[in-house]
């Protein structure tokens, strides 16, 4: 008996084909704030007791006599896939139940002689909250599949913008590519300078730095684009004239592929550059006193350049490809805006605003937590666009 024949239809699912897009453009899906916001959505609770119930027959399936090796084998594939969303989403329903009990007893102790047991109650109540906030989070994390290039090394790229006195976007690049080499300290990830080209006046106009370590590119992939900063410059030729001063500086990140298998028709060395003109690539390395050692860094930043281009030419094919990387460095592009003055970092693409300037450029726990926030709202709404689709398709029959 096939699998169609015995009535299971294998629907698709965001394991299969869910992809996220954070565009400047959206409406940051205000309706879903967060993931248990976006868990009590009535077309999520569907999707999911519709994935709970195919767990349940495929399980079924698996014990049957008539299915043949193959049919063994996909069902098994299946079962293992959805075995951790099954159990999260029981796991998320009992702990509801749980609360509502709560509730409910809560609701009944209103005596002083039971004031102990309520406090008691409620603070039950609330750890069984903040569990199933971490359920959702994990849950939504299980639906959305992993992306090809999250575990890759990165090549991490700052350059400062232009502005009146020039020293504002300068000062702030080098703030901020020091905020992504703690980051990497904080991450224990490792980070090798690639590129560094100080600018006059203790600032930076441009610099490299190739960063390896555990899930490197999904963590900052979302980084790159133009950043703003507001500031009064403290040092000099803006900071004589004592009034705010807005500049920005771009940050790209570039996945390092651990092999990358092409051609490279036609190379120029040059004693610490690499040029590629096929590909009208070119980037250079004077860090080091080798030549040789030059030669292989830059080597290694063409690879990484030549990979991003052929990983956007395969996202520009797909109906949701992400546009998050650098634009044309205009500020109305910017991803997010430091305003010294108020002391108040906020990311435009999901309206979060987070206080404590220097916490963030530190590149500790604040800015782990920022990101960590960007990643969740792609979690969100990769499994909103998925459902909006999927509904679509419903509405039209296909």
């Amino acid at each position: 008996v096939g699998l169609h024949n015995c009535g299971f239809r294998r629907p698709k699912s965001l394991l299969d084909t869910a992809r996220f897009t954070l565009s400047f453009d959206s409406q940051h899906r205000k309706k879903h704030q967060d993931s248990r916001a976006l868990w009590k959505h009535e077309a999520v609770q569907k999707y999911l007791e519709t994935l709970s119930k195919e767990y349940q027959q495929v399980n079924h399936l698996l014990n049957a006599d008539s299915i043949n090796d193959f049919e063994q084998r996909t069902l098994r594939r299946r079962c293992a896939d959805l075995s951790p969303i099954a159990a999260a989403f029981q796991e998320i329903k009992e702990a509801e139940r749980e609360v509502q009990e709560l509730e409910a007893m809560c609701r009944d102790l209103d005596s002083r002689d039971e004031k102990q047991l309520l406090e008691l109650a409620l603070e039950e109540k609330e750890t069984l909250e903040e569990k199933i906030n971490t359920l959702c989070r994990k849950l939504f994390q299980l639906l959305v599949p992993k992306e090809k290039y999250d575990r890759s090394h990165v090549i991490l790229e700052v350059t400062a913008g232009r502005t009146t006195g020039g020293d504002i976007c300068q000062q702030f690049t080098k703030e901020m590519f020091e905020m992504y080499q703690n980051y990497a300290d904080y991450k224990r990830w490792t980070f090798d300078i690639v590129n560094y080209t100080p600018a006059e006046i203790g600032g930076l106009h441009h610099a490299a730095a190739h960063i390896s370590g555990d899930d490197v590119y999904r963590h900052l992939k979302y980084e790159g684009g133009t950043h703003r900063v507001q500031r009064i410059p403290e040092t000099g030729l803006s900071s004589r004239m004592q009034r705010i001063h807005t500049g920005t500086m771009s940050v790209i990140v570039l996945p390092q592929p651990e092999e990358l298998v092409c051609s490279l028709l036609s190379w120029a060395f040059d004693v610490s550059s690499l040029e590629c003109p096929c590909k009208g690539l070119a980037v250079e390395c004077q860090q080091e006193r080798s030549q040789q050692i030059n030669k292989e860094i830059a080597l290694r930043t063409l690879k990484a350049k030549l990979y991003q281009q052929i990983i956007e030419k395969q996202l520009s094919q797909e109906q949701s490809a992400r546009k998050l990387q650098l634009g044309t460095r205009a500020q109305a592009e910017r991803i997010r805006t430091y305003n010294f003055t108020q002391d108040r970092v906020t990311d435009h693409r999901i309206s979060y605003d987070a206080r404590n300037i220097k916490e963030i450029l530190s590149g500790k726990e604040a800015l782990d937590k920022l990101i960590n926030r960007l990643l969740e709202f792609a979690e969100i709404e990769a499994v909103t666009e998925y459902l909006e689709n999927l509904q679509a398709l419903e509405g039209g029959g296909g």
